[in-house]
């Protein structure tokens, strides 16, 4: 046990449930099933053919009744995914999940028929009714946007149940085949296995033969299984565009995701020509970069090497009183907020195998504390994500007083109060650490993420957009591959050598099949923390109302009206630009630092 109590483990999820097969679920599942019968009833009390003459109460006891419904089914379907996330190789947890995910699409047939009502309804009485929502009027608001792209009730049931053994079981394939990878690294002379988590800490070393060994290795491995993964994606793409453009009548892929955002077509293309026009800013980071390692040029191996010759690690106790410590000095509202995920062990960091690769946040119902996934190796990169991560729960918790159907901050802000707390973060570490190799290393490692969370994500989400094109064409597994090294070398120019195994990077990138088009939220959420960054550090105090309103409108406005309050407009190009700006004033400070002289 550390001093402070803290170290890694792995999470507890008994205040859902004791066990998958625990009496606790079964009465669960028998209580929603009798919950959703009840609802049901409501069928005939709701007006047919576009109107209604519903009263205000009874039309939010409907909503009351359809919140209690979801947060049910999420405490059961939630239950599941941790658990799978947690150890995906268990088939009997791979089965619950596929039975709470069957459930789910079960309830939604059941209950879809108030949804298709609502979106139907005309609109004085749909105006009335949204006067007596209360707190879930946007998300009412939200449904009705969905209007020109909604089936009938019996194609949408079929579209639910086909998304149960189609879509959701090709991604739940490709985590079960990608999380099971094992990858041999070479070290201090001995032979590792190693998981893609622990794999992915060599990206970082000094060495750079290591890092280069440690790319070659994950695509080595990656590239085995490519035409595999590559005709799950695929499948994945054609699935979305039949049901989305082809069905819904949306008029472009992204169409889909920029309506589920709220936010305009316009507002998205603006953001990702403004990251194309900039990337020659990161093309001149490279080439500073390269100068600090003393190359003639970065390869795509080297982005994300230190430029310190000493590696600062952590202990996990310490690790998080950092973390808590900036949470703290900043508000300590929040600071407490944050504690509670450790307190309540509500967070996974072990390193084990098995267990799901990346980092999450997921927020259950309102009245619990969110769970979060990391695993800590206790490199800086693993502090960050703790802060990251953290911030996802502290946003969720400012948010809990919203029902769930309004809580969930939509994308385009799902990432403020995750990048801001990284901020803070940094800027404690500098403050407190005066060694000139940490200095550089956050300095250098700031733009790195900077880079990593933006730019990579612009392009990943321009690359979307025309592999969902050229797919629908004909397009290979092989024809996506070479297409995604053509969008590398235009995003580095001249400033690095690419090699030709990155062309296969794609299937290793989960969103593309988990989340189409989510990716570009990264970039539309750090050039926006960018910009209140600098505001906090222009009015400090008065700075904080303002921001921590954001977070706890949660998802209960749209996104351009939760900013308007803020005095921030999404709809102009130079706010993009502004926080490009940001960046450049960064770079600038870094390329006024003496570079060191060659054997120093």
């Amino acid at each position: 046990m550390s001093e402070n109590g803290y170290q890694r483990e792995a999470w507890r999820l008994d205040e859902l449930f004791p066990s998958r097969d625990s009496a606790e679920v079964e009465t669960a599942l028998a209580t929603l099933d009798a919950e959703v019968k009840e609802f049901e009833r409501f069928r005939d009390q709701l007006g047919e053919g576009g109107t209604t003459d519903m009263g205000a109460e009874q039309f939010r006891s409907i909503l009351d009744a359809y919140e209690e419904l979801v947060q049910q089914v999420s405490r059961l379907r939630g239950y599941a995914y941790l658990s799978f996330a947690a150890d995906t190789q268990d088939q009997q947890i791979q089965t619950f999940m596929a039975r709470m995910q069957q459930l789910a699409a079960e309830v939604d047939n059941r209950t879809m028929f108030f949804s298709l009502w609502w979106k139907a309804l005309d609109e004085e009485p749909a105006a009335r009714l949204l006067e007596a929502a209360g707190p879930f009027r946007y998300w009412l608001e939200s449904l009705r946007l969905q209007r020109p792209h909604t089936l009938s009730e019996p194609e949408e049931r079929i579209i639910n149940l086909k998304n149960v053994n189609g879509v959701q079981a090709l991604n739940t394939l490709y985590d079960s085949l990608t999380s099971r990878y094992t990858f041999v690294l070479t070290i201090d002379g001995k032979e590792k296995r190693l998981n893609r988590e622990e794999l992915s800490v060599y990206y970082r070393d000094p060495d750079p033969d290591l890092r280069a060994a440690a790319f070659q290795e994950l695509f080595r491995v990656y590239r085995e299984d490519a035409p595999i993964l590559g005709q799950i994606y695929q499948a994945r793409v054609r699935d979305w565009r039949s049901e989305f453009v082809q069905l819904r009548h949306y008029d472009k892929p992204i169409a889909v995701r920029n309506l589920a955002n709220h936010i305009p077509p316009e507002i998205v293309d603006t953001l990702l020509d403004v990251c194309q026009e900039n990337r020659d800013l990161f093309q001149r980071y490279f080439r500073l970069k390269a100068r600090w390692l003393e190359v003639d040029k970065l390869r795509r191996y080297d982005i994300y090497a230190p430029v310190a010759t000493t590696e600062k690690t952590y202990e996990y106790a310490e690790a998080v009183e950092l973390v808590l410590d900036s949470y703290t000095q900043f508000e300590p509202e929040v600071g407490q907020l944050a504690r509670r995920v450790f307190d309540e062990q509500h967070i996974d960091s072990e390193v084990r195998k098995g267990k799901r690769g990346g980092a999450f946040c997921s927020t259950i119902t309102p009245d619990l504390t969110p769970w979060v996934l990391q695993t800590f190796q206790g490199r800086p990169e693993n502090v960050a994500t703790m802060a990251h991560e953290l911030g996802h729960a502290v946003h969720s918790l400012l948010a809990s007083h919203h029902p769930l159907l309004a809580q969930h901050a939509s994308l385009p802000l799902a990432e403020t109060a995750s990048t801001f707390g990284e901020m803070l973060l940094v800027d404690r570490l500098l403050d407190e650490d005066p060694d000139p190799a940490v200095q550089h290393t956050l300095l250098f490692e700031q733009m790195d993420d900077a880079y990593a969370t933006i730019m990579r994500q612009a392009y990943f989400a321009l690359f979307e957009r025309s592999a969902h094109r050229q797919i629908h064409e004909g397009a290979s597994v092989e024809d996506v591959s070479d297409f995604y090294l053509q969008t590398l070398q235009e995003q580095f120019g001249e400033a690095l050598s690419l090699s030709d195994e990155f062309r296969n990077e794609w299937v290793a990138i989960p969103h593309f099949y988990h989340a189409p088009f989510y990716v570009y939220a990264y970039a539309f959420g750090q050039l926006l923390v960018l910009s209140l960054y600098r505001q906090y550090r222009q009015e400090g105090e008065s700075f904080k109302p303002r921001y921590l309103e954001i977070l706890a409108a949660g998802g209960s406005d749209a996104p351009a009206r939760i900013l308007e309050r803020a005095g921030i407009k999404v709809g102009d190009p130079a706010f993009w630009q502004g926080g490009f700006d940001v960046l450049r004033d960064s770079l600038e400070q870094l390329e006024a630092l003496p570079v060191p002289d060659a054997g120093a």
